[in-house]
């Protein structure tokens, strides 16, 4: 869509012209880190389980 070799072009323009922010196009997301992805992991078990635990009970359950 956005090409960076465009000398008529610039960035800029292009990301104006397909309605892109600059910031998106220059985003790169964050790789997760495996422990992350780990405590992803257990959350998504515990809320399928206790799905009324709220952020305090989770954090709770998770230091223990």
């Amino acid at each position: 869509m956005v090409k960076v070799n465009r000398p008529h072009f610039s960035i800029v323009r292009q990301c104006r012209l397909v309605g892109l922010s600059r910031s998106s196009y220059y985003h790169r997301p964050a790789v997760e880190t495996e422990e992350n992805l780990r405590y992803m992991r257990l959350i998504d078990e515990q809320y399928m389980l206790t799905p009324f635990f709220g952020s305090r009970q989770m954090t709770r359950w998770l230091n223990n």
